[in-house]
C-alpha cells in the first residue's frame, strides 16, 4: 500500500464535494437509514465545513482510489463552544475543530487514520486541537486517546445526533509515548 496524501482547501470543495459523501457513505453503508447519518445530512455538514475560510482538508489516496479523509477549521476565536466543559479552561483562545476522520473499511487498521490526523493538525498554528467521538464507540476514543486527547466532557451537538465524548489537545505542549 502506497498512501498519496494530498491537501485542500475551501476553493477546492466543489471539486471534492462527490468524492467526501462516497467516502462518508462507504464508511456508514450500514447506517444509512438513520437520518443522523444519512448522506444528504453529511453533504449539509461538508457544506457547511468547507464554506469556512480557513477551511483544511486531507484525503488519502491508494492509487488513484480515495481512501479516506480528515477536515476541519478553527473555531471563531472567543466561540470555542467546548470551553464549558473545563473548570477553569485553558487560557489559549485559539482552537482547530477535527469535524470529520473517516477512513473507508477495506483500509482500517492499516495506519491510514494516523496518517491523516498527523498530516491534518500536526503543524496548526492553533494552541488547541478538538474533536467529537461518539461516545458508545470507546475503542476510537482510545485511539484518540494514543495520540494524546483527553475526554473534557460530553456534547450533543443537534437534538438527533448521538451524544459525543468531547476531545481536547494542546498542539504545542510536546508528546512523550
Amino acid at each position: 500500500m502506497s498512501i498519496d496524501l494530498r491537501h485542500f482547501t475551501t476553493h477546492d470543495a466543489g471539486t471534492i464535494r462527490t468524492m467526501l459523501l462516497d467516502v462518508h457513505d462507504d464508511c456508514y453503508a450500514d447506517q444509512q437509514l438513520e437520518p443522523f447519518h444519512e448522506r444528504e445530512r453529511f453533504g449539509w455538514f461538508v457544506d457547511n465545513w468547507s464554506a469556512h475560510p480557513d477551511f483544511a482538508c486531507v484525503v488519502a489516496y491508494d492509487g488513484g482510489e480515495p481512501v479516506g479523509f480528515a477536515y476541519g477549521a478553527p473555531a471563531a476565536e472567543g466561540q470555542e463552544w467546548w470551553r464549558k466543559s473545563l473548570d477553569p479552561a485553558p487560557d489559549h483562545s485559539q482552537t482547530f475543530a477535527l469535524s470529520e476522520l473517516m477512513v473507508r473499511p477495506r483500509w482500517r487498521k492499516t495506519g491510514a487514520s494516523e496518517l491523516l490526523h498527523t498530516e491534518l493538525v500536526e503543524q496548526r498554528p492553533e494552541a488547541m486541537a478538538v474533536l467529537l467521538v461518539d461516545s458508545t464507540h470507546p475503542k476510537v476514543q482510545r485511539l484518540y486517546e494514543s495520540w494524546h486527547y483527553k475526554k473534557v466532557g460530553e456534547h450533543q451537538p443537534f437534538p438527533d445526533s448521538p451524544t459525543y465524548a468531547v476531545m481536547l489537545r494542546d498542539l504545542h505542549t510536546p508528546v512523550t509515548s
